[in-house]
């Protein structure tokens, strides 16, 4: 059975949905089985549930109709080298839990369009010692995620230990620089 509970970071922040006035579609990048993104959807939020595994896409649906929303399923391999699998300046929100591919940031920049806003949590190197993941790929460094995003207008930051499982992560929630206009009203990010 998959954990359906959606991140806790996305709960504490869901209140940046409230006004439904983002600039595009919610992507649940790497999305597993779209717990996250189903989240999203129950406020009548477009959501686009994306992963390279086609059975997690087919329980995202399942699983989001069980709960009468609807999302959008894109079944796509995100690190095929040598391009970018995402389109340009196309997403209001980007969520992103749990997954490291340092090739596909410079994408999603690209993929969120100015005043939008990214959530990103996943494992730092201190976590082998809590378990799994290993492999130094999958682990962010010291201030890595921050570093990325340090021109961008932080909501949220923190890089340590959380508990309920314990866990070496990294976390941000941030706004990417510009104005978008949505309702005939301006909206600006940071610049």
């Amino acid at each position: 059975m998959f954990d359906l509970s959606p991140s806790a970071l996305l709960v504490k922040y869901l209140h940046l949905f409230e006004d439904k006035k983002a600039p595009g579609p919610v992507l649940d990048l790497a999305c597993a089985e779209c717990h996250n993104g189903i989240t999203v959807a129950q406020m009548g939020i477009e959501v686009i549930c994306c992963d390279q595994a086609a059975e997690r896409l087919d329980e995202a649906r399942r699983i989001a109709g069980e709960w009468g929303v609807n999302i959008t399923t894109w079944e796509v391999d995100l690190e095929i080298p040598g391009g970018s699998p995402l389109p340009g300046d196309k997403f209001g929100v980007i969520l992103v839990f749990r997954y490291l591919h340092r090739p596909l940031i410079p994408c999603i920049k690209k993929a969120l369009r100015q005043g939008g806003v990214l959530f990103y949590e996943t494992f730092t190197v201190s976590q082998p010692r809590f378990g799994r993941p290993h492999n130094p790929d999958f682990l962010l460094q010291e201030g890595e995620l921050l570093k990325w995003f340090e021109n961008w207008e932080v909501i949220h930051y923190f890089e340590g230990i959380k508990e309920n499982p314990t866990r070496a992560v990294a976390q941000i929630v941030c706004r990417k620089p510009g104005r978008y206009k949505s309702n005939n009203e301006e909206h600006e990010g940071r610049e």
